[in-house]
C-alpha cells in the first residue's frame, strides 16, 4: 500500500480517474450519497448492443464528490462495466470493485459499495424508464436505498 493507507492502483485511478464526466441524455442515471462520510456518485451510461444483438453498457461516465478511495471506486467501477453486457454488467460487486483497485482501507470499503449500488440504479433507472421488468436483485436494492434514503432523511430534518 502507497502510504500504508492506499494500494498504488488505488493512486492511479485517483490520480487519471477512467471515464470521468457526464453524458447527455443518458439512458439510465444511478445516483448515490453517503450522509455519513459525505461522498456523492453519479454514474451516466449508454445502452448498446454488440454484434449478439444483446444490450450492453456501451458507454459510462461518473461525477463524483468525495474522497481518493471514492473517486478511485467510480473510476474502477466503470472501467469493469463499461462493454460488457447488461446480464455479466450486474455480476460486478463491491468486492470485485475493492480487488479491482489493489484492496482498500477497512474504513474505505464504503466507497466501493456506493459505487456498485450507483451502477444498479443507473440500470434501475434504465428499465424503469424504458417500462422494462426490473430484475429482483436490482429491485430489492433499490428498495434498501430507499429505506436508508427515507431514515436518514427522517433523522437528520433539522438540516434540510
Amino acid at each position: 500500500m502507497e502510504n500504508n493507507l492506499y494500494s498504488k492502483k488505488v493512486m492511479e485511478h485517483f490520480k487519471k480517474p477512467h471515464n470521468y464526466g457526464r453524458i447527455e441524455n443518458a439512458d439510465g442515471i444511478g445516483e448515490i450519497g453517503n450522509v455519513v462520510c459525505g461522498d456523492l456518485m453519479k454514474l451516466y451510461i449508454k445502452i448498446g448492443k454488440n454484434k449478439k444483438g444483446e444490450e450492453i453498457v456501451g458507454d459510462i461516465k461518473f461525477e463524483t464528490f468525495g474522497c481518493v478511495a471514492a473517486i478511485s471506486s467510480s473510476s474502477a467501477v466503470t472501467d469493469l462495466v463499461k462493454g460488457k453486457t447488461i446480464k455479466e454488467a450486474l455480476e460486478i460487486n463491491s468486492r470485485k470493485i475493492a480487488e479491482t483497485l489493489g484492496g482498500l482501507p477497512p474504513i474505505k470499503y464504503h466507497c466501493s459499495v456506493l459505487g456498485a449500488d450507483a451502477f444498479l440504479e443507473a440500470i434501475y433507472d434504465y428499465f424503469s424508464k424504458n417500462k422494462r421488468p426490473i430484475p429482483k436483485k436490482i429491485q430489492k436494492n433499490h428498495l434498501r436505498l430507499k429505506k436508508e434514503k427515507k431514515e436518514l432523511e427522517e433523522r437528520y430534518k433539522q438540516w434540510r
